[in-house]
């Protein structure tokens, strides 16, 4: 699978912490604001690591691209 150059634009954003949306989905608050589904849903999305504690703990300070920053012009 290849990234578009939308994906590439959009700025990483650190990760800060993490909820549970309302379908019980693991979500990545941002340090920007925003906020970003991390679901484990193999074979499409093989995120393994969002189903502990231990592995959400490691991904903190980790960089999404956050495409909400991208469409308000947030680029920096």
């Amino acid at each position: 699978m290849t990234q578009s150059k939308t994906d590439n634009q959009r700025p990483p954003r650190a990760i800060i912490g993490f909820h549970r949306d309302e379908e019980d989905h693991w979500v990545a608050d941002l340090i920007c604001g925003h906020t970003q589904h991390v679901r484990h849903l193999p074979p499409w999305i093989n995120r393994p690591w969002v189903m502990t504690e231990a592995g959400r703990a490691r991904m903190m300070g980790y960089r999404l691209r956050c495409k909400q920053c991208l469409d308000e012009g947030k680029t920096g």
